[in-house]
């Protein structure tokens, strides 16, 4: 699969915005609010879709600057993305190498189908960026444990991008835990 030769975080600095489909609706709004400042201040958004915390990062960073989407197949939650805004670059399914990347890091890969393995495999592209060689300042999200590892209960799909992060020495701020959304609070308050 051939990528588009120019995309935003190679001009300017990248961070994944991601999380569970679960996180609460405060947190939800904070993740908008930070995805419309960093948005603001020419950070791009790395991030996959999915509902809940993608898309609140998402709605956030839509009005401005670019962002990145990392999708499974070309569909996925098309009906949430937002014409006009932000330029939006979309990797419209995971490259092969983000595949055998992707495996690495799951624990039940085998036992994953076509679909799931996919979904887990665009996560390595929000961490890494398009070409698996770039990788995103940090992470941004919202897992039930408040996980900064992947490692632990109940992190879901999320576990994978922590996971690949960890392994890349990209640092994490889980929404789930207090000093990091304090932290973030601080950040939307000033910008």
């Amino acid at each position: 699969m051939a990528l588009p030769s120019a995309w935003p975080s190679q001009q300017h600095a990248a961070y994944a915005g991601i999380g569970s489909r679960r996180t609460p609706p405060d947190i939800l709004d904070l993740m908008r609010r930070a995805g419309a400042v960093l948005a603001a201040s020419d950070w791009v958004l790395r991030t996959g879709m999915a509902g809940g915390a993608d898309q609140a990062f998402y709605r956030g960073a839509s009005a401005h600057g670019a962002l990145e989407l990392y999708l499974p197949w070309p569909s996925f939650e098309a009906n949430a993305r937002i014409a006009g805004g932000a330029e939006q670059f979309v990797l419209s399914r995971p490259t092969e190498a983000a595949h055998e990347l992707a495996a690495r890091f799951h624990p039940a890969w085998s036992r994953l189908s076509s679909a799931v393995r996919s979904l887990h495999a665009r996560n390595a592209h929000q961490v890494l960026g398009p070409d698996l060689a770039s990788p995103a300042r940090f992470v941004l999200c919202w897992t039930p444990d408040g996980s900064l590892d992947g490692q632990g209960h109940g992190v879901g799909g999320t576990g994978q991008a922590l996971r690949i992060a960890h392994e890349h020495a990209i640092p994490v701020f889980n929404l789930a835990r207090p000093e990091h959304a304090e932290r973030v609070l601080r950040c939307c308050a000033d910008g």
